[in-house]
């Protein structure tokens, strides 16, 4: 028989009383005799046949994907430059550290909003298969097992014993707020860990090149990744819920491989990273980006003490951009070589190269007039 409301709050109050998360993570999965398998004959309850019960209202499914680019064993240096939260991290990362993480929710935000879908991804068989973990919540009495899964997931020990590296997409913002929102809800110690979120870094390479820097948009722009027939993640509060009421699997599915494409996704986006900072100009003919927005970047770190590239690869960043028509490097460049390299003769071939050009905007070719003055009297051509 299965339980009643009152038994179920119950054992909500129970579990939320642990303070260890894998504590309750392993009740849930102890529990598995409990309501669910009473109401469920013993099977699942999830909505496919590849979801093991953990008890209480949670599944968990396994996947591995294959991953065409396998990652280094080590980072190059500069991928710190260009996705900052690495520095963070103590010690050395490496694929072996990362731990993608991505999850589905009822909204936006609130004290109402709970996440009903968790999913992390990490690199196995020496990166060549991307393993995804899922957790789904089929109810609402579920959710501290729920947690406690996705807490266990977190606080799991690497091969060489150091914590993982989260990785996620607009996660800082919104994920990590959810889940310690829901943590301290049900009187779980909300997680501590590394977090690198890769919004800032995509949206200073494709800012100005897309029409958003969605992850999906730079998946389909960016990466080439096809994902027709996808369920639109702001369908997935209205699916679930549905789910609640009628039982429905199939859309609730629909969602959770549209979580699946986002691990997916997510650790494309990080390679593409990592292979843009390994060497970003042979970068350019895998990944359309922003070379100047790259350049300047850059340029600005090594300046302000960034020890993760060196002056001749950002000149020859800037070198590129510039002969491209990117004059906003080229201003950086004829800086620096009038002033760091005192070089007033290449600064002047550079201003006289972005004057030339016609469709040159009203701000940087006054600029680039005044600094033509007196860059023609530093190189004795002031009649010139």
């Amino acid at each position: 028989m299965s339980l009643n409301l009152g038994a179920r709050l119950k054992r909500i109050r129970e579990m939320s009383s642990k303070s260890s998360p894998a504590a309750v993570y392993n009740s849930a999965t102890a529990a598995h005799n409990s309501a669910e398998g009473a109401e469920s004959g013993g099977q699942s309850g999830g909505p496919g046949p590849e979801w093991v019960s953990l008890g209480e209202g949670t599944v968990q499914r396994s996947r591995f994907l294959d991953f065409p680019q396998p990652l280094p064993p080590a980072f190059p240096p500069a991928l710190s430059m260009l996705v900052p939260d690495l520095r963070r991290y103590p010690g050395p990362a490496g694929p072996g550290n990362l731990l993608f993480f991505d999850l589905e929710t009822t909204g936006l935000g609130g004290a109402g909003t709970l996440a009903f879908l968790a999913a992390f991804g990490r690199f196995v068989s020496g990166g060549a298969l991307l393993q995804v973990d899922q957790y789904l919540l089929l109810d609402y009495p579920g959710e501290p097992g729920f947690i406690g899964a996705v807490l266990a997931s977190i606080e799991s020990p690497l091969p060489l014993g150091r914590s993982a590296l989260i990785v996620s997409y607009n996660g800082k913002a919104f994920d990590s707020q959810m889940l310690r929102t829901r943590c301290l809800l049900n009187g779980l110690p909300p997680p501590e860990y590394a977090h690198a979120d890769l919004l800032h870094p995509a949206r200073r390479l494709w800012k100005r090149l897309l029409p958003s820097c969605s992850q999906g948009e730079i998946e389909k722009r960016v990466l080439g990744l096809d994902r027709e027939g996808d369920i639109p993640g702001s369908q997935a509060p209205d699916i679930w819920f549905s789910f609640l009421k009628n039982h429905e699997t199939g859309p609730l599915l629909g969602i959770c491989d549209h979580n699946l494409r986002d691990i997916y996704g997510l650790a494309r986006l990080f390679a593409a990273l990592a292979g843009i900072a390994a060497d970003p100009l042979a970068a350019l003919e895998l990944y359309p980006y922003d070379l100047e927005s790259l350049a300047l970047h850059w340029r600005s770190a090594l300046r302000h003490g960034g020890e993760d590239s060196t002056e001749a690869a950002v000149r020859a960043l800037l070198a590129e951009a510039a002969r491209r028509g990117q004059y906003r490097a080229a201003r950086a460049l004829a800086v620096d070589e009038e002033w760091r390299r005192r070089d007033p003769a290449a600064a002047l071939a550079l201003v006289a190269a972005a004057l030339a050009d016609e469709g040159l905007s009203p701000e940087l070719r006054e600029d680039f007039s005044r600094r033509r003055k007196r860059l023609l009297r530093k190189c004795g051509l002031a009649g010139a």
